[in-house]
């Protein structure tokens, strides 16, 4: 069986790009937030990019021709920027840090 027809990893992909979207278009209010509503916006962003390190841990570990093509493919698309998907992760990471520095300050 292909990586992507493990309906495990369909139904993973699925959840992570909706809770993207969702958080995405959320993030836009974010400065009309309360500060508790800016602990939980942080809080759900770490926790769904935790799942995307997890899922795209998946992708490198995994054997199958296209885990492996979508791991370059990324590196590739990423690289084009002068980033890894490890520096992409520690300036989301970054940003969620600055951001609860800004709640505790306030």
């Amino acid at each position: 069986m292909s990586f992507f027809d493990s309906d495990i990893v369909q139904q993973e992909a699925k959840g992570l790009f909706e809770d993207y979207q969702s958080l995405t278009q959320l993030g836009g209010d974010y400065g009309k937030f309360d500060r508790d509503g800016k602990v939980i916006f942080i809080k759900k962003m770490e926790e769904m990019m935790d799942r995307y390190r997890i899922f795209m841990k998946r992708f490198e570990l995994s054997d199958d021709f296209m885990a492996q093509m979508t791991v370059e493919q990324l590196n590739t698309q990423l690289g084009q920027f002068g980033m890894t998907p490890q520096k992409m992760f520690d300036q989301m990471n970054t940003t969620l840090e600055r951001m609860k520095r800004e709640i505790e300050s306030a």
